[in-house]
This record gives C-alpha cells, sequence and structure tokens, in this order.
C-alpha cells in the first residue's frame, strides 16, 4: 500500500466525522457502476469528503462495507464475521487517509479505470 497519510487539520482532531454504512452485493455493485466504472460488488468503499462543516466539524468521508463479501470473507481469512467488518472498516479509514494500493491513482483503483 501507499502510504501517504493526508494530514487532518489539527483543529478538527477532536471532531472528524466518519459515516460508516454496512450494505448488500447489490447495493456496492450500484455505487462500483455508478462512480467507478465498476460492474461488480466489492468489499468495501471509501468515498473521501475532506469538507469542514457549518457547525464546524470536519467530515472525512464515507465508508461502505460489505456484509455479504464480509460474510464470505470471514472464513477465507479465520475471522469471525464481526472481525471481518471491523478488518473492512479500518481498510475504508486508510482509503479515506490518503493510504492506497500501489496500482490506484486518479485513473484506476485496483487497475481497473474509473469514471473523471
Amino acid at each position: 500500500m501507499n502510504r501517504n497519510f493526508q494530514r487532518i487539520p489539527s483543529q478538527h482532531m477532536s471532531k472528524t466525522i466518519i459515516n460508516v454504512t454496512i450494505a448488500g452485493d447489490s447495493e456496492i455493485q450500484e455505487l462500483n457502476k455508478e462512480y467507478f466504472n465498476r460492474d461488480y460488488p466489492t468489499d468495501v468503499l471509501s468515498f473521501s469528503l475532506n469538507e469542514t462543516l457549518e457547525d464546524g466539524d470536519y467530515y472525512l468521508g464515507d465508508i461502505i462495507v460489505n456484509s455479504d463479501q464480509a460474510k464470505k470473507q470471514a472464513s477465507e481469512y479465520n475471522n469471525t464475521y464481526e472481525e471481518e467488518i471491523a478488518d473492512l472498516v479500518s481498510h475504508g479509514v486508510l482509503h479515506l487517509l490518503g493510504v492506497h494500493h500501489p496500482d490506484d491513482d486518479e485513473h484506476s483503483v485496483h487497475g481497473v479505470e474509473v469514471k473523471s
């Protein structure tokens, strides 16, 4: 993974918001198709927002975890379902902080072209 961490302004450290949603294969596939031009489900999606809200809170972004994939992957990785959900949330947070896979860039994610 590329470890170029994004810095969150220090005044927001105690007021940072990350929204986590649990969805299934069909919802994730829809989002993948709409935003990344990928017509298949993945285990987690992250949408970085990085904006200061009117009340001063800092909205880092949204993470959508695929519960269907988490159920399948839990046994592969010798995790419980809950542990796999936690691992996927952690993975999503890393993406929000700017840690990406080596083959990710502004044009592709995991080597798959994304919509501009």
